[in-house]
C-alpha cells in the first residue's frame, strides 16, 4: 500500500507540473461564472493545483495568503462564517471532506462467493444428474426427490453462509466509518471549536499541534517550527519544515513538532491524498494469525475426511461393480444402477462436506464480528482484528499515568513561590496579596505565554480554555489570579516556540518585551528546570543567587508534593541578548518562578481493575515521564506497585545490563521519567526475552514505536494523538484503564469461543465420519444420505458457530491464568472432551444401527427407512445436546446465563424446529419417514444422555498442558 501510494503520489505530481507547464502561457486566470455567482473569487481545481504542485508563483499572483482568504470569503483571524445558507454554498462550489467510498458489495456477490465452493459444485453436479437419470426412469415427480433434496440442501448452505458474510461486510463498513470520526481545531465565526474533519470546507482555519494528522491541503498562516512527516505522501523519510516560505501542507502527512494555523484549500478527492486513497479501499477482510491456523487445520482434516470418502465410495460400489464383472455385463448399465452408483458418489462428496470444518475459519470471524461490536458499546474501538483474539493472551499490560489511571481533570491545589508553600482552595485571588507584585507578574507571564493551550470566548459568549488538561490547569489558575490572558498575548510578541518534548521534558519560549530586549520563559518536569537554575526570586521580590540550601529545599518540596500523588512543574525565566534568539534557546541560567503541584485524582474503578488483573494472571506495569515519587503514590493507590515491587527512573533503567535486567524487570512495576525510547525498549525485552504477550497504552507522537513493537497497542481516543492512534490495534474511546480489562474479556471470550466450537466441530467430524464409514464397510450401506449430512454440516458449520462464538464473556475469564504465547491451542481438556463424547454418539448409533430393527420391532419394507431416520434424528439430538455441553469445557453447570443468550436459544429452537419439520413434513426429499412418538421421545433422550455423559467426562482429570495462544501449536 505504502508504495502504491507513493507511486501514484509521484505521478500525480508529474502530471500536475506537465499540465502546469502546459499552461504558463495561458491567459490570467478567468472566475467561473458559477464560482462568482456564489460570492467568491477563486474555483476548487485552482486551488488544488497551487497546492498540490506547491506552486509559489501563482500563489503570489492570487496575492499570497490574504488574497486567497479573500477569494475564499474566508478571515484568517475569525474563520468562515456559518451563516444559514453559507456552509452549503461553500460545500456546493468546493466540495466536502469525504473520501469516495467503494460500493459496497451486494448480497447477491457474496451468494456467488459461497457458490464457488468446490465440494457444492460437485455436488450440485451430482444432484442435477440424480434429477436427469431419476426422472428418465420413474418418472416426475417420484424420480426428482433425491435431486431437489440435494439442490434445496445447497440453497440453505449457500444462503445462511451468504447472508452471514453479508452482515459481516456491513459490520466492518460501519467500523471503518467509526475510525473516520476524526475531532480538529478549527476557528469559525471568530470562535475556536471542534468539528469532525469530514465537516471541514474550504477556507478554514485549522489549528495544527504534534501528533495531528493535516486534515486536508492548505496554506500556512502562522506558527512555530512546524515540521511535517510526509512519507506517507513522497516515501522521503526526513521531516519537512513548514513556514511561510515554505507554506504548503497537504492532506495525510503528520505534525511532528511544532504547532501552527492552517487555511484550507481542499478537501476530500480534491486533495491528494484522496486522489490516492480512492485507488485503494479498506475493509476487515484480512485473516487473523488465529484464522490462518485454523484454515490449515481444515485443511489437513479435509484431506482425512477425502481419505476415508474415497475409501467409503468404494467400499460401497464395489459390490454392484464386482457383480457387474462377475456377469460380464461390466459396459451395460441401467437407471437404477447409474442412480445406486451416483448416491454412493453422493455420499462420499458429502463425508467430504462434513468432514472439511469450514466452519473453523467462519467461526473465529463471527466471534470477531460480534465482540468488536459489543467493544465499541464499552467504548473500544478495534482497529485490527488481529487484536481481538491477541488481548486474550495478554500477560503484561505497560500503561500510562495521566488519563488512563487517573481522572485527566487537573487542578492546581499547591505551589512553592518565593521559597512560600502555599495550599489552595477556592477562590485563589487572595494569593495575589500574599506575594510580592513582580513575581506574581512575572508567574502570570509564564503561564500565560509559556503555553499550548488558548483561553478563547465561546459562543455564548463565556470564557472556554482549549488545550492539554495539565495546560487547563495552569491557564485556570492564572485566570483565578487575575491574569488577563488575551492582554498578556497582545503586550508580548511570541518569537520563538519549542513545544514540550518527552525527551527534553520542557517547553520554553521566546518573548520580545514591550520596553525592547527579549526573554525566555521554560516549564517542565520540576527537578529538571529547577537544576537548571542559578537565581531566584525571593519573598521580597528580589532575584537573588540560588545557593545549595535553598536547592535542597525546594527539591525537599518537589519530593512532598510528588509523595502526595501531585504532578509537579517548575516554572523559570531568564534575560536574553538581542541577537540569541536565532541561536539554541538556553539550557541552563534560568531565574526560578516557583514550583505548581497539580491534582489528578485516581479514576473510580482502577484499584478494582487492577486487582482483576492481578487475578487472572496479568502483571501491570506503570510507564509514565512523571516524577518516581508522584508515579509511586498514584500507584500505590491504584494497586500496582506492591510490597516487594520495584519503582525506577528512565536514567537507571537504561544504564542496566542484560543480566541485570533479567532480575530487574520481573520485579519491576513502575518506570517513572521515561521517554519513549525507554517504553519501546521494556516491550522488546519483554515480548522477546521473557516471552510475554504485551499490550501497551499511549497517546503521544513518540509512543508510535511502542505502540507498533507491542502484540496490541492501545491509543487512547480522547488524549492520543492522531499518529498514535494510527499505529494502535484498538482505540480506548474513554482512556479509562477499566476499559483495557474489559478489552482483554472480551479477548479471552473470543479465543474460549472458538476453542468451544472447534470442540463441537470435531466431535461431529469424527462420528459423521466413523458412522459413514464403519456402516460403508460392514453393512455395504451409509444410514446418512447426503440431504441429511448437509443438513448436519449445516447445524455445525454455520449455525454452530453462530450459537458458540457469540457467547457473551463471563466473570469466571478473568479468574483463570493467561494462555500466553507458546503451547497448544487444541488443549488436553479440549481432547479429552471430543473423543469422550465421540466415543457415546458411536457407540449409540452403532447400537442403533445393529440392535434397532429388533429395540424398535421394526419389519417389512420400510423398515430400512424408519431405521436410517430414527439414527438421523439420534445424530442431530446428539449434536444439539452437545452444543449445550460445549458452553463449558471444565464447569459441569453448562445452562448458567443460557437464557440471555438470545443467538443460543434461538438457534437451538431454530434447529429442532427445522429438524421436526424435516423428519414429518419433507420425507420425500430428505429420505425420511414419519416416526411416532415413542421414537421421538427415544430420539430425544438419546441425545440428551449426552449431557450427563458430557459432566462425567469432565470430572476425569486431565495432564495439565502448556500455557498455549492462537500463534501456538494446534
Amino acid at each position: 500500500t505504502s508504495e502504491k501510494l507513493q507511486v501514484a503520489a509521484s505521478a500525480s505530481k508529474a502530471a500536475v507540473q506537465l499540465q502546469n507547464g502546459l499552461s504558463l502561457q495561458s491567459s490570467q486566470y478567468v472566475v467561473p461564472e458559477d464560482v462568482r455567482a456564489a460570492g467568491f473569487q477563486i474555483d476548487a481545481d485552482e486551488l488544488t493545483s497551487i497546492v498540490e504542485s506547491r506552486d509559489t508563483e501563482r500563489l503570489t499572483e492570487h496575492g499570497q495568503l490574504d488574497g486567497i482568504a479573500d477569494k475564499l470569503a474566508t478571515s484568517l483571524t475569525d474563520g468562515i462564517s456559518t451563516r444559514e445558507g453559507l456552509l452549503g454554498q461553500r460545500q456546493e462550489i468546493y466540495g466536502v471532506n469525504k473520501f469516495a467510498e467503494s460500493e459496497p458489495r451486494s448480497f447477491w456477490e457474496f451468494v456467488w462467493d459461497a457458490l464457488q465452493d468446490t465440494t457444492l459444485i460437485i455436488l450440485a453436479a451430482c444432484a442435477f444428474v440424480s434429477l436427469t437419470v431419476g426422472i428418465a426412469t420413474e418418472g416426475w415427480p417420484n424420480g426428482s426427490h433425491d435431486g431437489i433434496g440435494i439442490f434445496a440442501s445447497i440453497i440453505l448452505v449457500v444462503s445462511v453462509t451468504a447472508t452471514s458474510d453479508y452482515q459481516q461486510s456491513l459490520q466492518f463498513r460501519d467500523l471503518d466509518k467509526e475510525k473516520r470520526k476524526i475531532l480538529v481545531q478549527v476557528t469559525r465565526d471568530g470562535f475556536r471549536q471542534r468539528t469532525l474533519i469530514d465537516d471541514l470546507l474550504p477556507g478554514d482555519v485549522v489549528h495544527l499541534a504534534v501528533g495531528d494528522q493535516v486534515p486536508a491541503d492548505g496554506v500556512f498562516i502562522s506558527g512555530f517550527s512546524l515540521l511535517l512527516d510526509e512519507s506517507s505522501l513522497t516515501g522521503e523519510s526526513e521531516p519537512v519544515d513548514v513556514n511561510e516560505d515554505k507554506p504548503f501542507l497537504s492532506s495525510g502527512t503528520k505534525v511532528l513538532d511544532g504547532s501552527g494555523q492552517m487555511l484550507v484549500t481542499a478537501v476530500g478527492m480534491r486533495t491528494q491524498w484522496g486522489k490516492l486513497m480512492a485507488a485503494l479501499t479498506e475493509g476487515g477482510n484480512d485473516e487473523t494469525p488465529l484464522q490462518v491456523k485454523l484454515s490449515g487445520v481444515a485443511n489437513i482434516i479435509g484431506k482425512i475426511g477425502l481419505f476415508f470418502a474415497v475409501l467409503t465410495f468404494i467400499v460401497l460400489s464395489q459390490e454392484l461393480i464386482g457383480q457387474k464383472y462377475h456377469d460380464g455385463l461390466l459396459l451395460s448399465w441401467s437407471g437404477d444402477d447409474v442412480l445406486e452408483i451416483l448416491n454412493h458418489f453422493a455420499v462420499a462428496v458429502t463425508i467430504v462436506v462434513v468432514a472439511v470444518p469450514e466452519g473453523l475459519p467462519l467461526a473465529v470471524t463471527l466471534s470477531l464480528a460480534y465482540a468488536m461490536e459489543k467493544m465499541m458499546n464499552d467504548k473500544a474501538l478495534v482497529r485490527q482484528l488481529a487484536a481481538c483474539e491477541t488481548m486474550g493472551s495478554a500477560t503484561v499490560i505497560c500503561s500510562d499515568k495521566t488519563g488512563t489511571l487517573t481522572s485527566n481533570r487537573m487542578t492546581v491545589v499547591k505551589a512553592c513561590i518565593c521559597g512560600n508553600t502555599l495550599e489552595f482552595n477556592d477562590p485563589l485571588s487572595s494569593l495575589s496579596s500574599e506575594l510580592p507584585e513582580v513575581a506574581v507578574e512575572t508567574l502570570l507571564e509564564s503561564i500565560l505565554t509559556n503555553t499550548g493551550g488558548e483561553v478563547v470566548i465561546d459562543q455564548n459568549g463565556k470564557q472556554d480554555i482549549i488545550g492539554t488538561p495539565t495546560e487547563t490547569a495552569l491557564l485556570e489558575f492564572a485566570l483565578s489570579l487575575g491574569g488577563n490572558y488575551k492582554q498578556k498575548r497582545q503586550e508580548s510578541k511570541i518569537v520563538k516556540v519549542e513545544p514540550f518534548n518527552s525527551v527534553k521534558k520542557r517547553m520554553t519560549v521566546i518573548l520580545e518585551l514591550p520596553g525592547g530586549g527579549y526573554r525566555a520563559h521554560c516549564k517542565g518536569a520540576a527537578e529538571i528546570v529547577l537544576a537548571a537554575c542559578d537565581k531566584f526570586i525571593d519573598g521580597s521580590g528580589s532575584v537573588v543567587p540560588l545557593d545549595k540550601k535553598t536547592a535542597n529545599l525546594l527539591n525537599d518540596t518537589i519530593e512532598t508534593f510528588s509523595s502526595e500523588a501531585l504532578r509537579t512543574l517548575c516554572l523559570a525565566y531568564r534575560g536574553l541578548e538581542d541577537g540569541s534568539t536565532q541561536e539554541e534557546i538556553p539550557l541552563q541560567g534560568y531565574t526560578f518562578i516557583g514550583i505548581v503541584g497539580i491534582k489528578d485524582p485516581v479514576r473510580l474503578g482502577v484499584r478494582e481493575s487492577v486487582a482483576s488483573c492481578r487475578s487472572a494472571g496479568i502483571a501491570v506495569k506503570m510507564v509514565t515521564g512523571d516524577n518516581i515519587n508522584t508515579a509511586k503514590a498514584i500507584a500505590r493507590e491504584c494497586g500496582i506497585l506492591t510490597d516487594g515491587g520495584l519503582a525506577i527512573e528512565g536514567a537507571e533503567f537504561r544504564e542496566k545490563t542484560p543480566e541485570e535486567l533479567l532480575e530487574l524487570i520481573p520485579k519491576m512495576q513502575v518506570l517513572a521519567r521515561s521517554s519513549p525510547l525507554d517504553k519501546l525498549a521494556l516491550v522488546k525485552y519483554l515480548r522477546t526475552t521473557s516471552n510475554e504477550v504485551v499490550a501497551v497504552t499511549g497517546d503521544g507522537t513518540n509512543d508510535a514505536p511502542a505502540l507498533r513493537e507491542a502484540d496490541i497497542g492501545l491509543a487512547m481516543g480522547i488524549a492520543g494523538t492522531e499518529v498514535a492512534k494510527e499505529s494502535a490495534d484498538v482505540v480506548i474511546l474513554d482512556d479509562n484503564f477499566s476499559t483495557i480489562v474489559t478489552v482483554a474479556k472480551w479477548g479471552r471470550s473470543v479465543y474460549v469461543n472458538i476453542q468451544k466450537f472447534v470442540q463441537f466441530q470435531l466431535t461431529v467430524n469424527i462420528v459423521a465420519l466413523l458412522v459413514n464409514f464403519s456402516s460403508a464397510c460392514f453393512t455395504g450401506d451409509a444410514p446418512l444420505t447426503a440431504v441429511q449430512l448437509l443438513w448436519v454440516n449445516m447445524i455445525m458449520d454455520t449455525l454452530g458457530a453462530l450459537a458458540l462464538a457469540t457467547e457473551p464473556p463471563n466473570d469466571n475469564l478473568m479468574e483463570k491464568a493467561p494462555v500466553g504465547r507458546t503451547g497448544k491451542f487444541i488443549t488436553n481438556v479440549m481432547w479429552r472432551n471430543i473423543l469422550g463424547q465421540s466415543l457415546y454418539q458411536f457407540t449409540v448409533i452403532w447400537y442403533l444401527q445393529s440392535q434397532g430393527r429388533y429395540v424398535f420391532g421394526l419389519e417389512g419394507s420400510e423398515a430400512d427407512t424408519v431405521l436410517n431416520t430414527i439414527i438421523f434424528n439420534t445424530f442431530v439430538f446428539c449434536q444439539v445436546f452437545n452444543e449445550v455441553s460445549s458452553r463449558e469445557m471444565e464447569e459441569i453447570n453448562v445452562l448458567k446465563g443460557m437464557s440471555e443468550n438470545s443467538i443460543f436459544v434461538g438457534v437451538l429452537t431454530g434447529t429442532v424446529v427445522f429438524q421436526f419439520i424435516l423428519v414429518q413434513f419433507l420425507g420425500d426429499f430428505a429420505n425420511t419417514t414419519l416416526l411416532t412418538q415413542l421414537q421421538w421421545l427415544i430420539c430425544i433422550l438419546f441425545g440428551f444422555l449426552g449431557m450427563p455423559i458430557a459432566a462425567m467426562i469432565k470430572l476425569i482429570s486431565v495432564e495439565p498442558h502448556e500455557e498455549h495462544d492462537g500463534y501456538g501449536k494446534l
